[in-house]
């Protein structure tokens, strides 16, 4: 497996990379290109990209069989999507309700 740059991608690039990352079923990878435009993120930005980051990790935990650790994140990360989708702010392009829609519908293991 490839190396996750720690530095931040572009806002598009970001989003390429994590779902590719997704697609390719290393979801803990793409919470790690989420995280890093996170931190480097404008505060206008930081829960878009902290709430696609907590899915990310939601569903690595939903993969490894924690249910209850993987709903607690992808709470957290919908929370933190709503609030920012009601402000009105720029999404990238982001079709939150479908980032949403898979972290839910990833079956749990075990």
């Amino acid at each position: 497996m490839e190396p996750i740059p720690d530095e931040a991608l572009p806002p598009d690039e970001t989003i390429a990379e994590a779902t590719r990352l997704l697609d390719a079923g290393r979801p803990f990878a793409a919470h790690e290109v989420f995280e890093a435009r996170w931190k480097a993120a404008p505060e206008a930005e930081r829960d878009l990209w902290q709430g696609l980051a907590q899915l990310c990790v939601g569903i690595t935990h939903r993969l490894r069989g924690n249910a209850v650790g993987a709903s607690r994140l992808i709470d957290r990360g919908t929370d933190r999507l709503e609030s920012y989708r009601a402000s009105g702010e720029p999404t990238y392009g982001v079709d939150i309700d479908a980032w949403v829609a898979r972290a839910v519908a990833t079956p749990s293991v075990r």
